[in-house]
């Protein structure tokens, strides 16, 4: 393996003071135009890349977030970072993804390695309650979609209750009156939102009803689809993935949605309105989420708020083909 090329071998080529390769590098003071050119063609020459860790501990920062979610696989986690992602570009800032495949520990594993990387900030779209480890690893943390009740911490999020209560106002509307319920897992804040939306709704209109937890996944779909042996008026779906498994379930089995069955989700993300039928879902602002969040958490780092900011985002309903009136 060649040795690894240093300033001082940039300074040999270029022929000048490893003292100047530093200020060119770094930007720390003003070089002569010519003398800073023979030094970028020395590091253009020698291929040379600074060691982003050391000039992490002379300035004190890294210019680096760290995002953690629990499902790089679902479409809603992809647009919340590329929403993010995005902002913190054009603010000169790099962006370490981390996927903890919904699991707590490994996202605690995840805060390590992201502390050890020194990164400046973390925007956190996980499942756990790490609250404690926050306040250990003295890091700035924005939430993302989940409300925390702590004003120590800064979140993003939308109002899941409203809209699914918006959502199941309509079916009921529409004459709906058996539903089944598919949620995610409770311990993730926007599964138990629209749950909670669920149980008050059943409670006020006396409805009859089914529950049936499962995960946010295409293939728990599928799953809790074959389980439903009495079709009901309409299966409520906690994401659009359980949706898009549910309606392909009930292909299989030769039931038409919505002809025989409406189907609905929430999220709507891209492949809802493409989807055969078409997904009646609850929209959320989602990659607006991810970019107000990193919005948030550059503020923070440059001092511009003396508060932690939150944001509440509310959703709106997408009516389409996978419902009708009954």
């Amino acid at each position: 393996m060649p040795d690894k090329i240093t300033i001082k071998d940039i300074a040999k080529e270029a022929g000048v003071s490893i003292s100047t390769v530093s200020r060119v590098i770094n930007g720390s003071s003003p070089v002569k135009k010519q003398t800073k050119e023979k030094v970028l063609k020395a590091i253009d020459k020698l291929n040379y890349y600074p060691d982003a860790l050391a000039r992490s501990l002379r300035v004190g920062y890294t210019d680096t977030i760290g995002i953690i979610i629990p499902n790089i696989a679902n479409p809603f986690f992809a647009t919340l970072v590329r929403g993010a992602e995005d902002y913190l570009r054009s603010k000169g800032y790099s962006v370490i993804i981390c996927n903890s495949d919904n699991a707590v520990d490994q996202e605690e594993k995840l805060f390590n390695i992201l502390a050890e990387k020194k990164v400046d900030g973390i925007l956190y779209s996980g499942i756990g309650d790490h609250i404690d480890k926050f306040n250990q690893i003295n890091i700035p943390i924005v939430f993302i979609d989940r409300v925390i009740k702590d004003n120590r911490f800064s979140y993003v999020s939308s109002n899941h209750y409203k809209g699914m209560e918006d959502l199941l106002n309509y079916l009921y509307s529409t004459n709906h009156k058996k539903y089944v319920f598919i949620s995610g897992k409770k311990e993730i804040f926007s599964a138990f939102e629209r749950l909670r939306a669920f149980e008050d709704f059943t409670k006020k209109y006396n409805v009859e009803y089914e529950l049936l937890e499962g995960e946010y996944t295409y293939k728990s779909g599928l799953i809790n689809g074959k389980k439903i042996k009495k079709i009901p008026d309409v299966v409520v779906c906690s994401n659009d993935l359980i949706a898009y498994g549910v309606v392909e379930s009930f292909k299989e089995r030769k039931i038409k949605v919505p002809e025989d069955v409406s189907v609905t989700g929430y999220d709507d993300i891209m492949f809802s309105k493409m989807f055969s039928p078409a997904l009646t879902t609850v929209s959320q602002p989602i990659y607006e989420m991810g970019k107000v969040a990193a919005e948030i958490i550059y503020r923070l780092l440059i001092k511009k708020d003396d508060y932690m900011p939150v944001k509440l985002f509310q959703n709106q309903l997408v009516v389409r083909e996978s419902t009708r009136r009954r």
